[in-house]
Formats: structure tokens, C-alpha cells, sequence
């Protein structure tokens, strides 16, 4: 049985592509509970610090707080990854529309 729901913002040892470590940090699942289901894996995006730069497709968290979150957040929907859901701890869901932009977002990168 599926642990967490899409959309769930969740903390996940992320990974980085130009260094060999794994830092824990907010993501937003993406992919369905089924796949939690059959893989044990999470498809998430990285949810950065509102004070970086802003790029294409990111989505600004109107409340930090209710989406779990101790500082003014964005999700940078451009940066993916695959982690194992039993790493994973809820934080919090971001609103509606913020959900709705992230839909648009994911279209737009994956067609």
C-alpha cells in the first residue's frame, strides 16, 4: 500500500548531478501511488530556497508554512529525481493552484 499521495511535499535525501552527495532537502512528489506501489520508488521535483534565482517552470509556494516548510520556497519543477519512498518523511502539500501550476509546469518540460 502507497505510503504518500502526488503532490505530497516530502523530505528525501536528494541527489545532485554535479557532486557525489546526497543531501536531504523538500522535493514534491510527482509520480502516481501506484508507482510508489510496484517500485518502492518516488519521482520527486526540488522544492529550493524562494531567495535563489528564479528559473523557468519554478512555482512559488504562497505558504511556506502550510506546505511544511521553514523558509519562503519554490518548486524548481526543471530539477527531477528518483528516491526510494521509505526514505521519505511528509511535510506538508502545497495549494491548489500552486498544484495546478506545477501540472502546467511538468507538461511543458515533458510534453
Amino acid at each position: 500500500m502507497p505510503t504518500f499521495d502526488r503532490f505530497d511535499i516530502v523530505s528525501v535525501p536528494f541527489p545532485y548531478t554535479d557532486r557525489p552527495v546526497r543531501e536531504r532537502r523538500p522535493a514534491l512528489i510527482v509520480s502516481l501511488p501506484a508507482h510508489e506501489e510496484r517500485t518502492g520508488m518516488l519521482w520527486v521535483v526540488m522544492i529550493t530556497s524562494a531567495q535563489h534565482r528564479p528559473w523557468p517552470g519554478d512555482v512559488r509556494l504562497a505558504d511556506h508554512v502550510r506546505a511544511g516548510l521553514a523558509i519562503p520556497s519554490m518548486i524548481r519543477t526543471a530539477k527531477i529525481a528518483t528516491v526510494e519512498a521509505r526514505e521519505a518523511r511528509k511535510l506538508g502539500r502545497p495549494a491548489a493552484g500552486e498544484i495546478k501550476a506545477v501540472r502546467a509546469a511538468l507538461v511543458q518540460i515533458l510534453g
